[in-house]
């Protein structure tokens, strides 16, 4: 409501020099919370900006990624450009790419596998990327993702960040979910790589206890941003941007204005301080893991894919509890039944995917005020739809 209520337009420094300067100092702060190498940081020739969402940060990455290939290559040249993802990418990698004029049958969704807990690997970026070159396709730009939006799968990192490299592509890494957890040191180690990465972004509004919108990016080199994103008509000139002294956001996004949104990241950071952000976050981690264990003591279910952070991922099995061959068509229409009805009861509430074909019930412990008790309740309530779906069937 500050925030809002201030007004701040902020798209400059002359506009607002107090919201540009707590922005870079508090995009300073969590970079140094997640251990991001220091050229992320604005004293090591990076910085950080408050996008609105990460299909945005993913826009202004990509368009940077589009405009360094085509400074190489002549602009006549976007129609050889290639994007990647995963096929566990969320959509709106292929979506940037639509808009910043990549050719559509030039986005590749490489395919996961459930043996590799559906993670982009190394070597299927590796394939895909020699195949296109082959073809005469230059690649630009690679997406990895730590917590997927359907499984909370973590994308190969350091293998993909070689891949990159090797053929000289940019390398977003998209932690929008689970990026807030990596400021505890034990989960750390799920974004070692990043140092390989250009740009890095995470969602606040998502599990870091702010409201939308409010997405955390970074880039190694903002004049790359700048130089595809920069306008500098005669009405915004100033002395502050022209002594180049000084950090006009304008140039790191999209739109022209933007709103006050490091008052808000401010007033999380220094309301809930470092150690209880830790503690929150760990204990929903613990309240999921609780409800996965919960799972594993009933055969009549299965955790379909590994539980990495706060997110489980279940289903439940027909009756002949552990036989090997399961009708996977019979499952997912049990599953859709059982989530359907446990939802319309409004007791809890629990969202879907569909992951190599099979129907996956998710769990999620995010609220500031969810507690074990209400996990408990939770697994009461699916045991009682079980029992009902699997009677009428």
């Amino acid at each position: 409501m500050l925030s809002t209520g201030f007004n701040v337009v902020g798209f400059n420094w002359m506009s607002s020099p107090a919201a540009t300067e707590l922005e870079s100092i508090v995009m300073d702060w969590l970079a140094k919370l997640l251990h991001l190498p220091s050229q992320f940081l604005f004293s090591g020739g990076g910085g950080g900006v408050l996008q609105g969402t990460t299909c945005e940060a993913i826009l202004c990455t990509l368009s940077a990624s589009r405009d360094q290939a085509l400074s190489r290559l002549g602009r006549n040249h976007i129609g050889r450009l290639a994007v990647y993802g995963s096929d566990q990418t969320h959509c709106a990698v292929q979506k940037a790419a639509q808009i910043a004029g990549i050719n559509p049958s030039n986005f590749r969704a490489v395919p996961t596998r459930r043996e590799d807990a559906f993670a982009l690997t190394g070597e299927s970026l590796r394939l895909s990327v020699e195949k296109d070159i082959a073809a005469g396709l230059t690649p630009i730009f690679v997406c990895a993702t730590v917590g997927t939006t359907s499984s909370t799968a973590v994308d190969r990192l350091l293998e993909i960040a070689e891949v990159a490299k090797a053929y000289g592509m940019w390398l977003h890494v998209d932690a929008a979910y689970a990026g807030s957890a990596c400021i505890c040191p034990e989960f750390r180690h799920f974004i070692d790589g990043v140092e390989g990465a250009d740009s890095f972004s995470f969602n606040a509004h998502k599990w870091f206890f702010n409201n939308l919108d409010c997405c955390c990016m970074w880039v190694k080199r903002p004049e790359a941003l700048v130089a595809a994103l920069s306008t500098n008509p005669e009405y915004l000139k100033n002395r502050a941007t022209e002594s180049r002294q000084v950090v006009d956001y304008k140039d790191w996004q999209i739109a022209l204005s933007r709103r006050f949104r490091a008052l808000k990241m401010w007033m999380v950071l220094r309301g809930y301080g470092v150690a209880n952000l830790r503690n929150y976050l760990r204990a929903h981690v613990r309240m999921a893991k609780l409800f996965e264990g919960l799972l594993r003591l009933d055969c009549r279910f299965e955790i379909v894919v590994p539980r990495y952070f706060s997110t489980v991922c279940f289903r439940l099995l027909p009756p002949r509890c552990g036989e090997r061959d399961v009708d996977e068509k019979r499952t997912n229409e049990l599953n859709q039944q059982m989530l359907e009805s446990m939802n319309a009861e409004g007791k809890v509430y629990m969202t879907h995917a569909v992951i190599g074909g099979v129907y996956v019930i998710r769990f999620a412990a995010g609220g500031t005020l969810t507690e074990e008790r209400h996990v408990r309740e939770a697994w009461a309530v699916v045991k009682e739809h079980a029992e009902k779906v699997m009677a009428s069937g």
